[in-house]
């Protein structure tokens, strides 16, 4: 069964089962080619409930008898295909029989289908409605290895599921297109993959006239920008139309924007179109433009009229320092001026140039694949070092990072001083993400960093105009430190600001923080008094490694401004890598679950697998404090998918950290132990050298806990090396509590209350709670019960209010094993008690359910799998008493109208 049947078989269950108590009616729809059909088959099959009766619109006067049926012998489910085919008569009937059952209550299911590109029929509209969306990657894959005939190599199959932009039917089409030996990447693709043919196969005969052209020169217009809608002026004047012309079914118009109801027959419109009338579309557009020297007329002119003249005017617009153009447009210049272009040497930079631009606008795939193209014969000595930079930049991203390093290495042979500071840079920033300090302190040698440049002359962009040797893509970096300085990807520019931060990393890696922290210093101040994201970046970095999670938050909170600013979205996952970390550090969990979870949409979104792992460990780090175990299991496991095959080692460690933690929260200190200990101990399999001491913590009391602390000595030890050198706010109260772990009784108690006056040097209940428990153990097995009944109870508050239940729990247990209940929360208002006994990740899909949205949305919105969605809206159920999600609905309406917070 593929990966897209089983989603959909889940999607339909959902539905199936809401429907039992939210009026049994619901119009299913989406864009030619997504499922509609199946999307009723699957339906079917699945209902258990009674009978099941397909209608057809000559049989629409048979709907009256089977709601009788149904009232009289039990559930009934009508499935319609295709309603808005059938005529106004038998619409008009189908929407009493839809008025009756959600108005009647009638023990009916009522499916019908409508399709997506086209209005719905207006005596349908009112009715509810489930837009199928588009396949994930993960439900694609599965559908391409049933369907193909031989193996499909991964890049293809990675491909095929991009160009296919989630649509099934033409992911089909594209895999029956392609031969075996394209298939397993043995011959090169079809350019255009996706091409009329194609389209044709898929959505072609649903493709109405267009007398007009309004059709064509909106979807020529969306062609030009990359995005889903066209400015509405511009389409009419272009099309000498006048500002109330009727609209084509197809189209919709909203704020002054077109747009076509289904982004497939957009493509197909434009694919299907003859070439002479694409290129009347494109002039039209460029002569309606009220700027005809800018980026889009010229663009739209180079479409119309290929003329090679226009490459140079085109290159220029794009690479204009001062324009505010997104890197998506600045990418279809600068590959349409490389098509426009004879000369090898200028196309292959015009390729370099572009496949920056690709970069920004978070297109990893394609910016590979412009790559190739920039590093010919024909490419000059400095341009293929170029290609190899940012290559090396690209799969430090999304790709193993020894590669990288390779690719940096690579450019540091092939360009000049000034750039080739930039690159070891860069492999120095992949042996880092690898685990490998010798590498990267080899990389970081002042002997390899040419004489300082100044900041304006070594930054230079891909220029306009044939380039100086030393010319070529500027791209941005930064270093993790520690379990919370984001890994870092990209160069930085050579300058005051790059020679800081080496001096400040080589300080670091060789454990000299008294000469790290000048340079640190300076390049936190110098990336704050700045608005370039990725100097932002650095100085996010830079403060985290100094522990200064206050400036880190900041920077990381200004590079996400300034990334979206610049339409950078390549940028954002990373800047939000950094607020997570940085509010770990501060011990606001729920916060940096919060970036996370938004982080790794972007990342996912945006072809960034490496950065997506960071992004998983962060959120198992957050869910082992809430006590969330199956989170855990899901975030981590996803993790070390990415961390195994792309080498890296610093996500790892993360991820094993969290379940050790997991562990421990649980009350199973011996397994997390036997997690921790080789991470945490010398040995070659010790942790990311710069990770696995923020681990030890955690060991040290899982060990103690489990009877076998002689195994921690020699780490507490190492831990306050770490503790010493200022980087960790919260190192200082952890070592204190830690000894007390391992000392001898006369000498714990006041280890422990030394612990205990440090956390409140520092924020976050999560630690200075952790203290408290262990500290209210001791206490309790000495028979000094008052004491730890004070400390027991200063504990599981603390976890209450940190959102650590499982915590929690084990601080209770303890109460009660030491004599006393734990103190009763103050009595709530009506209804409030319910959702207080929710976990956190719990009340967030109680919140979105009660919004209206289905599991699948809820899994999107939190990063996580429909099936975790599933299992934690069961308990839900079960801890709330509830029967079903109108209930809930009520349930939380209820407390915002007495003032409790979800």
């Amino acid at each position: 069964m593929t990966g897209h049947t089983t989603a959909r078989q889940r999607l339909t269950a959902e539905l199936l089962d809401a429907l039992r108590t939210d009026g049994g009616v619901r119009v299913v729809t989406g864009e030619p080619g997504c499922g509609r059909s199946t999307f009723l088959d699957h339906a079917a099959r699945l209902f258990r409930a009674g009978p099941v009766r397909h209608v057809r619109a000559d049989r629409a006067h048979e709907l009256d008898d089977a709601l009788r049926t149904a009232t009289a012998s039990g559930p009934l489910l009508l499935c319609v295909d295709d309603a808005d085919l059938w005529d106004a008569p038998s619409r008009a009937a189908l929407a009493r029989a839809a008025a009756r059952i959600r108005e009647t209550g009638v023990r009916t299911t009522l499916l019908l289908t409508v399709a997506g590109h086209r209005p719905p029929p207006p005596e349908l509209s009112d009715l509810p409605v489930l837009r199928l969306g588009p396949l994930t990657p993960a439900e694609a894959a599965p559908l391409i290895r049933e369907r193909a005939d031989s193996e499909v190599a991964p890049a293809v199959r990675e491909e095929l599921i991009t160009e296919a932009e989630g649509n099934p039917a033409l992911l089909l089409a594209l895999v029956r297109r392609l031969s075996p030996a394209r298939l397993s990447g043995r011959r090169a693709l079809p350019r255009p993959l996706v091409d009329g043919e194609v389209l044709a196969d898929v959505a072609g005969d649903r493709l109405p006239g267009d007398p007009g052209g309004l059709l064509l020169t909106t979807a020529a217009a969306a062609r030009a920008t990359g995005e889903e809608d066209a400015d509405a002026d511009l389409v009419l004047r272009a099309c000498r139309a006048a500002t109330d012309t009727p609209l084509p079914d197809l189209l919709t118009r909203s704020e002054g924007r077109l747009r076509f109801r289904s982004a497939l027959m957009a493509r197909a419109v434009y694919a299907l179109a003859a070439p002479e009338h694409r290129r009347a579309a494109h002039l039209a557009l460029a002569e309606a433009a009220r700027e005809p020297e800018d980026i889009l007329p010229l663009l739209h002119r180079s479409w119309a009229v290929p003329d090679p003249a226009l490459a140079a005017s085109l290159a220029s617009a794009a690479t204009d320092p001062a324009s505010t153009t997104p890197p998506a447009l600045r990418r279809t210049a600068l590959v349409r001026a490389a098509e426009l272009t004879p000369d090898g040497a200028e196309r292959a930079r015009r390729h370099l140039a572009a496949a920056e631009q690709t970069l920004l606008a978070g297109g990893v795939a394609d910016a590979l694949r412009l790559l190739d193209q920039a590093r010919g014969p024909s490419a000059p000595t400095w341009v293929r070092g170029g290609a190899e930079l940012l290559r090396g930049a690209v799969l430090l991203a999304d790709g193993p990072v020894e590669d990288a390093r390779e690719s940096f290495l690579l450019a540091a042979d092939l360009l000049p001083p000034t750039a080739a500071a930039r690159a070891t840079l860069g492999a120095a920033d992949a042996a880092w993400s690898a685990g490998d300090p010798a590498s990267c302190l080899s990389a970081l040698a002042p002997t390899r960093t040419p004489p300082t440049l100044p900041l304006a002359q070594a930054c230079v962009r891909v220029p306009q105009e044939p380039a100086a040797p030393d010319e070529h893509p500027r791209r941005g970096g930064a270093a993790r430190v520690g379990a919370t300085a984001p890994r870092p990807e990209g160069v930085a520019p050579v300058g005051d600001v790059s020679r800081d931060h080496r001096d400040g990393l080589r300080a670091v890696l060789l454990a000299r923080f008294d000469l790290a922290a000048a340079p640190l210093r300076r390049v936190v101040e110098n990336g704050l008094h700045g608005t370039d994201p990725d100097r932002l970046l650095r100085s996010a970095a830079a403060a985290l490694m100094l522990g200064d999670v206050t400036s880190a938050r900041r920077a990381g909170a200004r590079a996400l401004a300034a990334a979206r600013t610049h339409s950078s979205a390549a940028l954002e996952p990373r800047a939000l890598e950094y607020l997570a970390y940085a509010e770990l550090r501060a011990g606001r969990h729920q916060l940096a679950r919060t970036h996370a979870e938004e982080g790794l949409r972007t990342a996912e979104r945006t072809g960034q697998r490496n950065t997506a792992a960071h992004h998983h460990a962060v959120l198992a780090l957050a869910a082992s404090i809430e006590g969330e175990a199956d989170l855990v299991t899901e975030h981590a496991e996803a993790a070390l998918r990415t961390a195994r095959r792309h080498g890296l080692a610093q996500a790892e460690t993360l991820a094993h950290w969290a379940a050790a933690r997991a562990d421990l929260g649980a009350g199973r200190p011996r397994e997390a132990a036997q997690r921790l200990g080789p991470l945490v101990r010398p040995g070659p399999r010790r942790g990311h050298f710069a990770v696995w001491m923020l681990a030890v913590p955690c060991f040290v009391e899982a060990a103690a806990s489990a009877g076998r602390p002689q195994l921690a000595a020699a780490v507490v030890e190492d831990f306050t090396l770490w503790a010493a050198c200022g980087a960790d706010p919260q190192a200082p109260s952890q070592l204190l509590r830690c000894r007390a772990l391992l000392a001898a009784p006369d000498t714990a108690d006041e280890l422990y209350l030394r612990a205990l006056d440090r956390h409140d040097d520092t924020t976050g209940d999560f630690e200075r709670a952790r203290t408290e428990l262990l500290y209210g153990k001791w206490l309790r097995r000495r028979r000094r019960l008052r004491e730890a009944r004070t400390r027991l109870e200063e504990a599981r508050l603390g976890f209450e209010r940190c959102g650590a239940p499982l915590w929690a729990q084990q601080a209770a247990a303890e109460l009660r094993a030491g004599g006393a209940a734990p103190t009763a929360a103050p009595a709530a208002s009506s209804g409030a008690g319910d959702l207080a006994r929710l976990t956190p990740q719990q009340l967030r899909i109680a919140r979105y359910v009660a919004e209206g949205a289905t599991n699948r949305e809820v899994a999107l919105s939190l990063s996580v799998s429909t099936r975790t969605v599933d299992y934690h809206l069961r308990n839900v159920f079960a801890t709330l008493g509830l029967r079903s999600r109108v209930e809930l609905v009520r349930l939380v309406e209820q407390e915002e109208k007495t003032g409790a917070r979800l």
